[in-house]
C-alpha cells in the first residue's frame, strides 16, 4: 500500500494547527539508520486509509517528496470528538531485521463447527489480533483461525493456531485464549428437556 507524504520544516503546536487547518496531518518517520523526519500527509487520504485493516498491519510504501521507503504504521492520535487525525507515526523497516507487529485474526467456518451445528453454541472471539515476530517479507495481512472442528465448551488457544511460514508468536502469548464456544443457559436447558422427553 502506497502512502504519499511531504517533508515539513515548521515545528511546534502553532505550526501543527496551521497544517491541520490547511487539510494536512503532521507526522514523523523514525527508525533505521536515518534521522527522524517530520512529514505532513493529506488528512482525508490518511483518514480513509486508517479505516482499512491492511493499513495497520502491512508494510507500507511511504513516499516523501518522491523518495520511497518501507515503513510500518506505529501510532496515530485522533481528536476527542471530531473526525480528525491529529498526528501519525511511522517506523522505517529494515528488510533484514525482524519486526514485532500486531496482525488481525480472521475467523472462518464457525457456522459448520460441531459447537454451532450440534449444540447451538455461541462462538466468542476473545482475541481479535495477535502480536507476531517475523521478517518484513513474511508479514501476513491477517492470520486465519479455522473454527470448523471446535466443539461446545471448548476453547482455542494461540498454540492451536497454524501460523504462516516464517512467522512466530511474540513471547508469552502461547497460552492466550483466542476463541471460546459456550452453550447459552437456555439452549442447554432445552437440550436437556428434549433428552428427557425422548427417554419417556
Amino acid at each position: 500500500m502506497k502512502v504519499v507524504a511531504f517533508a515539513r520544516t515548521e515545528q511546534g503546536s502553532g505550526a501543527s494547527r496551521r497544517l491541520r487547518n490547511a487539510g494536512f496531518t503532521p507526522g514523523i518517520v523514525y527508525g533505521g539508520n536515518s534521522e527522524p523526519v517530520a512529514i505532513k500527509l493529506d488528512h482525508n487520504a490518511l483518514y480513509h486509509a486508517l479505516k482499512k485493516e491492511a493499513f495497520h498491519s502491512s508494510i507500507l510504501d511511504l513516499e516523501v517528496d518522491g523518495k520511497a521507503e518501507k515503513v510500518l504504521l506505529r501510532d496515530f492520535q485522533t481528536h476527542a470528538y471530531k473526525q480528525l487525525v491529529m498526528h501519525v507515526d511511522f517506523q522505517r523497516v529494515d528488510q533484514n531485521q525482524k519486526i514485532h507487529v500486531k496482525v488481525p485474526l480472521h475467523f472462518v467456518n464457525a457456522e459448520v463447527s460441531p459447537a454451532v451445528k450440534l449444540s447451538s453454541a455461541v462462538i466468542s472471539h476473545v482475541a481479535t489480533e495477535l502480536e507476531v515476530t517475523c521478517l518484513p517479507k513474511d508479514l501476513p495481512e491477517f492470520i486465519e483461525v479455522d473454527l470448523s472442528t471446535i466443539e461446545a465448551g471448548a476453547s482455542l488457544h494461540v498454540s492451536d493456531l497454524k501460523l504462516p511460514a516464517g512467522v512466530a508468536v511474540a513471547h508469552g502469548q502461547e497460552s492466550t485464549t483466542v476463541v471460546t464456544a459456550t452453550v447459552p443457559a437456555g439452549a442447554a436447558a432445552d437440550a436437556a428437556a428434549e433428552g428427557e422427553g425422548e427417554q419417556k
